[in-house]
């Protein structure tokens, strides 16, 4: 298991970097669809140098915008003791700075943890979550969420949600440019090969629309093993399986799932889908997390 998770430590790191460098290659390709829609270079300058500007700023600080945007605030000893405790007692045992504590005001059974790094990570939870499970229970969803923590999926994931925006604001940008009407004057274009004007206007219509659809690649590419992994990390970290697997149980059943300040950007930082539950193909098929019936089928073979 240890050795395992240096391996998934390292994949990390590297796949962060993958990441940003796709992201580039994207900015870039829009960039230059708007230096050809407006005939100037500077355009792609200018575009490339605000979505990494705005990146650098977004990874700095993005916990803090995904805090804020889900509406958690810090947690206090007085009120939330239990749950402290439980967040400093298993980072001991994970051999990691203790998490900050946050909570959610909603009825939901659910948690994600989030920061760039262990040292300025938190672990977020739900007060449904802390109402209805035990103990026992609240330590095996920890324990999950320090996983990520320890094995830098939380780098990855807020990677995954300040690039998706950015890709899809830009998008966005870029598509309303077209239905404006802005770009090169006719003139202007008759000098240049109206074909391949055409062609590259085409292609960036095609791109703004899918651009959309390859932040949600993105955010897919936050596999779904992940869970899996954390999962049994809870075990190791816990010693006990009944934990997480209660958990996961009453998580299941749970009759309004849905955390009413969760949106598609931040669905995957979630131990559950924080929306309604469907059970059609289409959506198994491009959901973020595994079924939890397989995730507790998983740990009852371990």
């Amino acid at each position: 298991m240890k050795k395992l998770m240096f391996e998934e430590i390292e994949k990390n790191k590297q796949k962060s970097l993958l990441l940003i460098i796709f992201f580039i290659l994207i900015i870039a390709g829009i960039g230059a669809i708007f230096s050809f829609i407006y005939d100037s270079y500077t355009i792609l300058m200018i575009v490339i140098f605000i979505s990494v500007f705005y990146a650098i700023i977004a990874y700095n600080s993005g916990d803090s915008m995904i805090l804020s945007m889900l509406g958690a605030k810090e947690a206090n000893r007085a009120n939330h003791a239990s749950f402290i405790n439980s967040v400093e007692g298993l980072a001991i045992a994970a051999g990691i700075p203790a998490p900050k504590a946050y909570i959610i005001q909603d009825t939901a059974l659910n948690a994600f943890a989030t920061g760039k790094e262990p040292k300025t990570a938190s672990i977020t939870a739900t007060t449904g979550l802390l109402n209805k499970l035990n103990r026992e229970e609240l330590e095996g969803v920890i324990a999950h969420e320090m996983s990520h923590i320890k094995n830098y999926d939380i780098r990855f994931m807020m990677l995954a949600v300040v690039l998706a925006g950015v890709i899809t604001l830009l998008s966005d940008f870029l598509l309303r440019s077209f239905l404006w009407g802005g770009g090169r004057k006719s003139s202007n274009s008759k000098n240049n090969a109206g074909g391949f004007a055409v062609i590259i206007i085409f292609a960036g219509l095609i791109l703004a629309i899918l651009s959309p659809i390859i932040g949600k690649i993105i955010q897919m590419a936050v596999s779904r093993q992940r869970e899996y992994l954390a999962d049994a990390n809870s075990v190791a970290l816990t010693r006990n399986p009944n934990g997480i697997i209660s958990a996961l149980k009453k998580i299941s059943l749970d009759p309004d799932p849905l955390v009413d300040s969760a949106n598609h950007a931040t669905a995957h930082l979630f131990i559950s889908n924080p929306f309604k539950k469907k059970h059609d193909i289409v959506s198994n098929l491009f959901s973020t997390h595994p079924p939890i019936l397989d995730r507790i089928k998983r740990l009852k073979q371990m």
